[in-house]
């Protein structure tokens, strides 16, 4: 049994004060299913998150991520989250969705309430909870 915690590096992404996120796979055997989530992902043996961040938002979205500072930690029982942040310097129908339901450019609002509407889902959606800690800290800073 491996008893190390898993790993993630997370971007939040924003464009004229909203942040870009993905609407989370409606499948139950995954984490947080049909929330609203950051871009990102789990990091490969021996990859440090920063690379991990390029190569999942290049995946997910396919964009080029600029640069990007760190922005925290945040750690559960499961998951250790290695936190990002960057503008996001295109069009979001610039973007190609290769993994996730939806995305979104969501508004400081939107994050405070803890949902977004999606016009694919046709309906409002919540933000995982992780997700929700996260970026309410980051939009009070």
């Amino acid at each position: 049994m491996n008893n190390q915690i898993e790993q993630v590096a997370i971007a939040i992404l924003y464009q004229n004060n909203k942040f870009l996120m993905q609407l989370r796979d409606n499948f139950p055997h995954i984490a947080h299913p049909g929330c609203w989530g950051l871009f990102g992902g789990h990091l490969e043996p021996n990859e440090s998150p920063e690379i991990a961040l390029q190569r999942e938002i290049l995946e997910e979205i396919g964009y080029d991520l600029p640069s990007f500072e760190k922005f925290g930690i945040y750690s559960n029982i499961k998951v250790l989250h290695h936190v990002f942040h960057a503008p996001l310097l295109v069009e979001v129908d610039q973007l190609c969705l290769n993994e996730g339901w939806d995305m979104g450019l969501l508004t400081p609002d939107n994050i405070r309430q803890g949902n977004c509407y999606s016009a694919i889902a046709g309906e409002i959606r919540p933000l995982g909870d992780i997700t929700h800690q996260i970026m309410l800290d980051f939009i009070s800073t």
